[in-house]
């Protein structure tokens, strides 16, 4: 839910939410490839935006499928926030996230610095850094940006890396660790 009150869910998402009758364990990072893969009945994104003051605390997978519902809010929370313009996320990137995040044990929402991007964002970025990409994932609402007070970036980084499902870039400078759904790779920024 996209908010800056506390989450509450449609009529459908909690009588699905008390239909299902397993939640997924803590998981280690031996198992991170098992969370991504559809292991577990339930999952569950926590983010905040320190730009827009709003807060994300979601079920967006129940028995096997995502919920549309909540896959739109994503999107709203995940806008190009410069233009209040919204883009489709990929699912498998909030499954990356959402799987980094329970491997990291901590009920923290992540902090989201930057999700969708439009390409005059990216441009603009790219003119003033020269750790952004001219075809950046964030333009096809593929990457996020994020941090956690209370883990380190190498902690994020390990734990977005162990799923093996998308590219993984750490910031140490910044503070922050990219997650996308693209080719497994890594890089340091």
């Amino acid at each position: 839910m996209t908010s800056k009150t506390p989450a509450s869910f449609s009529r459908r998402g909690l009588l699905r939410a008390f239909a299902a009758t397993t939640v997924v364990a803590a998981p280690t990072y031996a198992n991170a490839f098992g969370l991504i893969r559809g292991a577990g009945n339930i999952r569950r994104v926590r983010m905040f935006s320190g730009r827009s003051g709003e807060t994300m605390d979601a079920i967006y997978w129940i028995d096997g499928k995502y919920v549309p519902e909540v896959l739109d809010q994503v999107k709203v929370f995940m806008r190009d926030w410069r233009v209040d313009q919204t883009h489709d996320m990929a699912p498998q990137t909030i499954d990356i996230i959402a799987a980094s995040h329970a491997l990291l044990d901590t009920t923290e929402p992540f902090q989201l610095l930057s999700g969708y991007r439009t390409p005059q964002t990216n441009a603009m970025l790219r003119r003033h850094s020269k750790g952004v990409a001219a075809h950046s994932l964030h333009m096809d609402g593929e990457a996020a940006d994020l941090r956690l007070r209370s883990r380190t970036v190498h902690q994020i980084y390990e734990a977005a890396w162990s799923c093996q499902a998308g590219g993984v870039g750490k910031y140490i400078h910044s503070d922050f660790v990219h997650m996308d759904c693209g080719p497994v790779r890594t890089w340091h920024g």
